[in-house]
């Protein structure tokens, strides 16, 4: 067995890229072969990693390039699995998101108030199912062992204290209003960066822009979709961990994707938010439509939970079917209704749920995608491939983990236990230590201890402290740092992930000039 190596570095960079794709194609056997880097690829390969296994880690397109950056940006502690009786996917919910805000990730992960406003369309008995949730929500919390002052204690609003935190709700007939927390990360493909530039820094080989042609349990033919040039990565276990597309690549894997559109709206549409919005949607009793304050001038509305068929897309249209229903929805609790040209952007996600349709040799109806089980499940194949499938954001460790604990047992590979739950991501550090940084509070909550770093890059030229457009707060100082440290290879990868300028069309193509002299600026920098 291989050992991690030493002093690579947690920088991921296009130079480090060609020379360790080099490394990985020669011929030698590494322990772990990962395919597809969203969360729960970069958790596995940081997982391994972190174990003491030789691992290379491959992605067709980019880092979080998936289902992982279309989320709502929210670490749940499994509240709404409580209802449909799955208390185990429930309480690892909560597990894990304590683990992010207390342990590995608390620069990114932090708690979000939400207010449900009890409108005249809310019923009492809606209203006391909700209260009755939030409060078994809050036994989550405790039964994972997350202190208070990091998720604090729901409680009940009176109409003026609904109103102070909500502005933008209808006043006429509000009788008060829910006071619910939940976690909510930064940004999630930040968090994927994050996992996978601390996978990097315990000697995982990051490689984006690698596709995996074939997989077998001896490892992948690739191609790099740079060049075009093919090869092989030899490896003694593979983790096909590549979402919804997993079934593209082994044999018997059945995913029924789920679409879950959000809306962009500009902040100033709906004024101060402090807190976010639960607003239940009609007909329902444990589905709301979410408004996410976001920090960066913008808003997200979401969510949908409808079945997509036929080809998986590399990026999913988002319907008009879907933005309709957001704003009806929407426009049951607010003074002033957001009308459709207020959109700025829209995003859908696809959810990579296990089909498990016929496993039973019953037919009927298939059920709703809102009722599949989010609990993730560890398939692997004849031929020694492990697939990771299900499951969410918040758990992604915990799949991970698994994930790795089949793939080296499957193959016979000796590993020591998982380390991950106790592991700090990149920048992560104690809420005093974030806080007595010497770098804008904004910086903190995305780059955490290096955000020094990121805002000391404007003493190279001043110029890099001036926004990338007017606006919007990312800087271009940040578009460097991400060329030269966060894997970034060209512009999509700048404005779609690294930052989301690119959620607006109309900012992104703004931002485009900026992103090319990020990467012109490094590139003739480099010997």
């Amino acid at each position: 067995m291989s050992h991690t190596r030493t002093g690579a570095g947690s920088s991921l960079s296009a130079r480090r890229r060609t020379r360790e794709l080099t490394e990985a194609t020669d011929g030698r056997v590494v322990d772990v072969l990962v395919v597809g880097l969203g969360a729960t690829g970069a958790g596995a390969a940081l997982d391994a990693a972190a174990r003491g296994l030789d691992v290379v880690a491959v992605d067709a397109h980019d880092l979080a390039f998936g289902t992982s950056r279309w989320s709502s940006k929210l670490i749940h502690g499994g509240l709404r699995y409580l209802a449909s009786a799955q208390f185990d996917v429930a309480h690892e919910s909560a597990v894990e998101r304590g683990v992010l805000m207390t342990r590995t990730a608390p620069h990114l992960v932090a708690a979000q108030p939400f207010v449900l406003p009890l409108t005249p369309l809310v019923s009492r008995s809606q209203a006391s199912l909700a209260w009755a949730g939030f409060r078994a929500g809050d036994m989550l919390r405790l039964a994972a062992r997350t202190p208070r002052q990091v998720l604090p204690a729901p409680r009940r609003l009176s109409a003026t204290e609904a109103r102070h935190l909500a502005p933008s709700v209808r006043p006429a007939g509000l009788r008060g209003g829910l006071l619910s927390w939940d976690g909510k990360v930064t940004d999630d493909a930040r968090l994927v960066t994050a996992l996978a530039r601390t996978a990097a820094a315990h000697g995982a080989r990051v490689l984006t822009r690698i596709r995996a042609l074939e997989l077998t349990g001896a490892g992948a033919r690739i191609r790099d979709e740079l060049t075009g040039e093919e090869g092989e990565i030899r490896a003694r276990a593979v983790i096909n961990a590549s979402g919804v597309w997993a079934g593209g690549l082994v044999e018997g894997i059945r995913i029924r994707p789920s679409r879950g559109t959000h809306l962009v709206l500009r902040s100033e549409r709906l004024g101060a938010l402090p807190a976010g919005l639960h607003i239940p949607i009609p007909g329902e009793t444990n589905r709301f439509v979410l408004v996410l304050p976001q920090g960066d001038g913008r808003v997200y509305v979401g969510l949908t939970d409808e079945p997509v068929e036929g080809g998986i897309p590399d990026v999913p249209e988002v319907p008009e079917t879907d933005i309709g229903f957001l704003l009806d929805v929407l426009g049951s609790a607010l003074d002033t209704p957001v009308t459709r040209d207020e959109v700025v952007g829209a995003f859908a996600g696809l959810r990579p749920l296990l089909d498990t349709s016929g496993d039973d040799g019953r037919a009927g109806e298939p059920a709703r995608t809102s009722d599949i089980s989010r609990r993730h499940a560890v398939l692997t194949s004849p031929d020694g491939v492990t697939t990771i499938v299900g499951g969410k954001l918040t758990t992604y460790r915990r799949m991970a983990q698994d994930a790795v604990d089949a793939a080296t047992a499957a193959r016979g590979l000796p590993a020591a236990p998982s380390p991950t739950a106790a592991l700090p991501l990149v920048g992560a550090a104690a809420p005093a230590r974030l806080g007595a940084l010497a770098a804008p509070p904004r910086l903190v909550r995305r780059y955490g201890t290096e955000a020094g770093a990121v805002h000391a890059l404007a003493a190279e030229d001043p110029a890099l402290a001036e926004p990338v457009l007017p606006g919007h707060p990312v800087t271009r100082a940040e578009l460097l740092w991400a060329v030269r440290h966060e894997g970034a290879l060209d512009e999509s990868d700048l404005l779609d992930r690294r930052t989301r300028i690119g959620l607006v069309p109309e900012d992104r193509a703004e931002a485009l000039t900026a992103a090319r002299e990020a990467l012109t600026r490094e590139a003739a920098a480099r010997p």
